[in-house]
């Protein structure tokens, strides 16, 4: 069989698929399959086939999420699988809640049980594991996270744009003293949206951003000594959902939510019933779990296809906690609203 594939130029399962007369093959590659094994003189065991499916399972592709209890995580897995339902395929999903060690240890499982495809939401710095998969055809995307050492499909959000439209969107407010919470750097994500919030504020003297953040209690610590500082922020941008919720927490205890303006990265479950609504930049996991789960379907179906890299946008959706403004600001705007009502200008309500 790896003959096969190897003169065919195809991978294994692709050449597993087109013997055991399964119909999501391109037609032109089944026929290339077909006519090598001819002249090869192969032919399928089929009893060693049918011992990988004894009990006539679908086809089934594994899922590797950072956590499954995360909201964004949730809504890709939820995509994923519902194109891999149509298709017939189970999904099997898993966390590493960001964990290198844990990712490893469970990629290995799902190559162990050799899986129809995988799509990764990685944290690690390397690849080897799955280096030598690919170039064996096993079909793989990367979702949320690229990887600079893997030659493989990638389907991520425009996070430097996001950061940047988050930054334009307080400093047209009058912010000039911005803080970023972001959690830990070795993940892929974090480290572009901690570099798009530097870039954007460069030229202010004023902004600060605390990263590494991974618990709840530390992102309230956080908080709070910022707001303790002589010149404390009076915008926060906060770079994950999980971070946006415990930031909503810590101005509410400081009773700062009303002062403080936030911009949260991704959408949080009813952001818009808090008070004020919460100002977010709106990620599309749906649309990203998609586009993921249907381009390992065509590898799958062993499609020739360039490895191809989509970049999905973000849109900002403003609520009313993006929209405070400064203190100075609001003073001025009090100062005006009270000329106004001096003078008479203006209608009554």
């Amino acid at each position: 069989m790896r003959e096969v594939a190897s003169v065919s130029g195809v991978a294994i399962k692709t050449v597993s698929r087109v013997m055991r007369g399964e119909p999501n093959v391109a037609p032109a590659t089944a026929e290339r399959v077909r006519k090598t094994a001819r002249d090869l003189g192969y032919v399928m065991h089929k009893q060693a086939s049918d011992l990988r499916r004894l009990d006539g399972s679908p086809g089934a592709i594994g899922l590797l999420l950072s956590s499954v209890g995360n909201a964004f995580d949730s809504k890709v897995h939820r995509a994923i699988e519902r194109v891999a339902n149509e298709a017939g395929m189970i999904t099997l999903a898993a966390s590493t809640e960001d964990d290198p060690a844990v990712e490893l240890e469970r990629l290995e499982g799902f190559v162990a049980r050799r899986l129809d495809g995988l799509v990764l939401m990685t944290v690690r710095a390397d690849h080897d594991l799955l280096v030598r998969e690919i170039e064996r055809g096993f079909p793989v995307v990367l979702v949320d996270r690229p990887a600079n050492d893997l030659d493989c499909d990638t389907v991520t959000s425009d996070n430097a744009q996001g950061i940047l439209a988050a930054v334009d969107h307080v400093r047209s407010r009058g912010h000039e003293r911005i803080a970023f919470l972001a959690n830990v750097q070795t993940i892929s994500t974090s480290r572009e949206r901690a570099a798009a919030f530097r870039s954007a504020t460069q030229d202010l003297v004023g902004c600060s951003a605390i990263t590494g953040l991974t618990t709840e209690t530390e992102v309230i610590a956080a908080v709070e000594g910022l707001m303790s500082a002589e010149a404390p922020p009076t915008a926060i941008i906060s770079g994950r959902n999980d971070i946006s919720i415990a930031t909503v927490r810590a101005l509410q205890r400081l009773g700062l939510e009303e002062t403080v303006a936030l911009v949260g990265f991704d959408e949080v479950p009813l952001a818009d019933l808090i008070r004020p609504g919460l100002t977010v930049i709106a990620q599309d996991p749906d649309a990203m779990g998609e586009l993921a789960a249907r381009r390992l379907l065509a590898r799958i179906r062993g499609e020739e296809l360039p490895a191809e890299h989509v970049t999905v946008p973000t849109r900002l959706i403003a609520r009313g906690s993006g929209e405070i403004r400064p203190p100075a600001r609001q003073a001025d705007d009090g100062l005006a609203a009270q000329a106004s009502g001096a003078s008479g200008i203006g209608s009554p309500l």
